[in-house]
């Protein structure tokens, strides 16, 4: 401690213990360093960093400063201590000035760290609810430290402006720091430490100026020491590369605690200051009013951040409402825009007309020129929309390369569309080369129904019409496509349980040998009568079953009901074969094979009788995977036939790959024709390209059925081109089974006539025109196995099947012919596509 001496003059000297320098030396050493690191951080530091490390570099040579000049004064002023009140005064208020200084630029760097503010509201935000803690921290301080608690009795200090201001500047940056740790997120281990190196060096330079005004050399001394120890804390805390902490400065979250409790903590200092009969002086009425103030400001600007928060969220909640009725592509509405429009036009009552609208080879644009491609093809689609409807109608995208129109009346309908058909079938401009597309539109109006999901699906049953009935083109919705589209659902239903019902039966159409018109063979063609609906087309059921899923199943349970048919006739003598079709489905699925061979095991049928009829539109398709599935097959032993030869897409050069064994020529090529007479020699007329196809069949090593033959001309026609087997409506419908086997028993019966042909079967019913709505058909399916009787061994069958037929040179005309030339072939009918 240091001890006063009085002189021989009576001027009181102070004396300080060597501890006590070395200490005041220590703390100006430990502050010098302190400072230098802080220098150094800041120099290293760059971007949002630099700032607020450059403040505390700043702060720490105020701080500096402050304790070098008050460590100074206290020992200048120890030899006349008592006579220098003046001069103390001066240095103290000197050091309160950079001690308020010095906080002012502590605050300012912790409030300019990142992560503690992102925005100047934050910041205010901040530095208010700062404000407040502080103004109740010196209230408090006040009340402990005034009359009459006087905290620490006879050496409480007086309210000097020097320690005034110091004791402002300690509760400034003690209430800001406060706030910032305990707004941070965990961890907060630095920021606490650097708070605690901010608040210290407040504090430190309070007690430095208390002691020189007032209180002493011990008390300057002391606050010289905290002053250095703050600075130390401080540099230590921010020596790392990454910021010392995040500060939450949510508006919403845990803000009524930090306006409560400083409150609150007043109010009680207050009450016991009046119960021990204090009064409020000006400094007193000041803390009150400043924590007031704040608080006010506070709430003012918490109010204006909620306002613009709810604004900001209504315009958001508007933008993604909107945005949930827009497509993000193009810009124009979606499902859901359309919808509410279209809910709007009814609920208002105005007449509206739907235009529904479908890319046509969109796919292909996407396949071969990239999504990204595509989507610049959809957004140009969307502006080319936009820019040709009138004011007040709606363009959509429903998804895909699917859009819509509304359009509010119904005069301009139809010009409307045919500008858009145009507008969208230019080119699109890409940089690797125009896209071309054309446009199929499907026009629907309301008429008066309130009904939005009637007035879509009218407009989509149109669109569907004009894609079917060839693209490119406008097609109105017609109170028609309503029933085509029931009886399609209805047939799709009723065709599920048709096996189970016991619906369905084969027909057998007799393949003849020529020319004695004798029938050796038999296609065998499903066909569908229904209780209610009656006999249904092939052209309509077939493609049903491919789309739902059932051809499998048709095509097995044909191929038993044909094996069981073909073991009995066998049993019964008949040297006879059948042929089933094949859809390209059922061939290339794994199963088939197997099914195939198990048919043929579970009847006790020799392959050589069962004959796979194959589309030459199935050569269209893979043509190497075809091959691999047609070996397969034929490992079992049957026969392979390529049916509709001349009307698909096979080349002689697949033709000669193909693992087939029949050709069947197509009805075009036996009727397209006249016959001609051969040059430079007698002999009847022959059809020129069933000779063609005859000689490149017999050069395969290939048998040849002419399909298709309906009156006596054509069948001398390919007789006289070298065609040993026939089938069409001249040799025989259709019929069942029976009828049929009848017809062999009449061949093979003795003294029958060769050339004898069967009946006509009953006028051939008129064909109706297919459905637009259903897709063209195909070929014949599959089935469950029935119990096979026991039977004798079969003959050798094809194509030995020609000893029953003798050679001859001439031919027989028939004697008895169907003229019934308008009917198709029913194998054709079976294999549409």
């Amino acid at each position: 401690m240091p001890h006063a001496v009085r002189g021989s003059g009576t001027v009181e000297v102070v004396h300080f213990p060597p501890g006590m320098v070395a200490a005041a030396v220590l703390s100006g050493l430990v502050a010098a360093g302190a400072t230098a690191l802080l220098t150094a951080s800041a120099r290293r530091r760059a971007g949002p960093h630099r700032p607020a490390h450059a403040l505390l570099a700043a702060a720490a040579g105020l701080a500096l400063i402050t304790l070098l000049v008050g460590v100074t004064a206290t020992f200048a002023a120890g030899e006349h201590w008592a006579h220098q009140q003046g001069q103390r005064t001066g240095f103290a208020t000197l050091i309160s000035v950079g001690t308020a200084l010095c906080g002012l630029a502590l605050g300012g760097a912790l409030l300019r760290l990142p992560g503690t503010a992102a925005a100047g509201p934050a910041t205010a935000r901040l530095l208010l609810d700062g404000l407040i803690m502080a103004s109740a921290l010196w209230f408090v301080g006040w009340v402990a430290y005034a009359e009459p608690t006087r905290l620490l009795g006879a050496a409480t200090p007086a309210a000097c402006l020097p320690i005034v201001l110091a004791t402002v500047t300690a509760a400034f940056t003690a209430g800001l720091t406060m706030i910032m740790v305990l707004r941070a997120a965990a961890p907060r281990r630095r920021l606490a430490l650097l708070g605690a190196g901010v608040t210290a060096v407040s504090c430190g330079g309070l007690g430095l100026a208390a002691g020189l005004c007032q209180a002493g050399p011990e008390m300057a001394l002391t606050g010289a020491a905290v002053q250095a120890a703050g600075l130390l804390a401080t540099a230590l805390a921010v020596h790392r590369v990454d910021p010392p902490g995040q500060v939450d400065v949510d508006l919403i979250r845990r803000d009524g605690e930090y306006a409560f409790v400083p409150m609150f903590a007043m109010a009680a200092s207050a009450m016991y200051h009046v119960l021990q009969g204090g009064r409020f002086d000006a400094f007193g009425i000041v803390a009150g009013s400043v924590e007031g103030f704040a608080l006010v400001a506070r709430q003012y600007l918490a109010l204006h951040d909620v306002r613009g928060y709810a604004g900001r969220l209504a315009e958001r909640e508007a933008h993604f409402r909107e945005l949930a009725h827009t497509d993000p592509l193009t810009g124009l509405a979606n499902r859901r825009g359309l919808l509410r429009a279209m809910h709007r036009c009814v609920e208002a009552g105005v007449p509206c007309v739907l235009l529904g609208l479908d890319l046509d080879g969109f796919k292909n644009v996407n396949d071969m020129r990239g999504h990204d491609v595509g989507d610049v093809v959809l957004a140009e689609v969307g502006r080319r929309l936009r820019g040709n409807l009138r004011p007040g109608d709606l363009a959509a995208r429903l998804g895909g390369d699917e859009f819509a129109v509304l359009m509010h009346g119904s005069t301009d309908a139809d010009r409307v569309a045919e500008r858009l058909l145009g507008v969208l079938g230019r080119p699109y401009e890409q940089p690797e080369g125009p896209v071309f597309l054309s446009v199929s539109i499907g026009v629907a109006g309301n008429c008066g129904e309130p009904d939005v999901e009637l007035l879509l699906r009218n407009a989509d049953l149109a669109l569907r019409y004009a894609k079917q009935r060839g693209k490119n083109r406008i097609e109105r919705y017609d109170a028609a496509y309503d029933q085509l589209l029931r009886r399609r659902t209805m047939l799709e239903h009723e065709l599920r349980g048709a096996i189970e019902r016991d619906e369905l039966r084969l027909a057998f159409q007799p393949v003849a040998s020529l020319p004695s018109v004798r029938p050796v063979g038999a296609e065998a063609l499903l066909r569908w009568h229904h209780p209610e609906l009656g006999n249904v087309r092939p052209d309509e059921f077939i493609p049903l079953a491919e789309e739902c899923g059932m051809i499998a199943k048709l095509g097995a349970w044909v191929l038993h009901q044909a094996c069981y048919q073909l073991s009995r006739w066998l049993a019964d003598g008949h040297d006879v074969w059948v042929s089933v079709n094949v859809s390209p489905r059922e061939l290339h699925a794994p199963e088939y094979v197997v099914q195939v061979a198990d048919a043929l095991r579970a009847h006790h049928v020799p392959p050589q009788r069962l004959v796979l009829e194959v589309t030459e539109h199935a050569v269209a398709t893979d043509l190497d995977e075809l091959i691999r599935r047609l070996t397969a097959l034929r490992l079992t032993g049957v026969r392979i036939a390529l049916d509709d030869f001349g009307a698909g897409y096979s080349s002689l050069g697949q033709l000669r790959r193909l693992p087939i064994d029949i050709l069947k020529i197509d009805h075009s090529l036996v009727a397209e024709h006249e016959p001609v007479r051969p040059v430079g020699r007698d002999g009847p007329a022959f059809a020129p390209m069933v000779d063609i196809v005859m000689r490149l069949g017999h050069q395969l090593g290939l048998e040849v059925i002419a399909e298709g033959v309906t009156n006596p001309t054509e069948l001398a026609a390919v007789v006289a081109a070298g065609c040993r087997f026939g089938q069409g409506a001249l040799f025989g419908w259709g019929v069942p089974a029976e009828h049929l086997e009848a017809m062999l028993e009449a061949a093979t019966s003795p003294g029958a006539r060769p050339a004898s042909a069967p009946p006509a079967p009953p006028a051939a019913p008129v064909r109706r025109t297919p459905s637009p709505l259903l897709p063209r058909l195909r070929s014949n399916p599959p089935a469950p196995t029935p119990q096979v009787p026991g039977q004798r061994a079969p003959q050798e069958g094809f194509p030995q099947v020609g000893r029953a037929v003798e050679a001859t040179s001439g031919y027989d005309t028939p004697t008895s012919v169907n003229q019934n030339v308008g009917s198709v072939d029913s194998s054709r009918e079976m294999r549409q596509a």
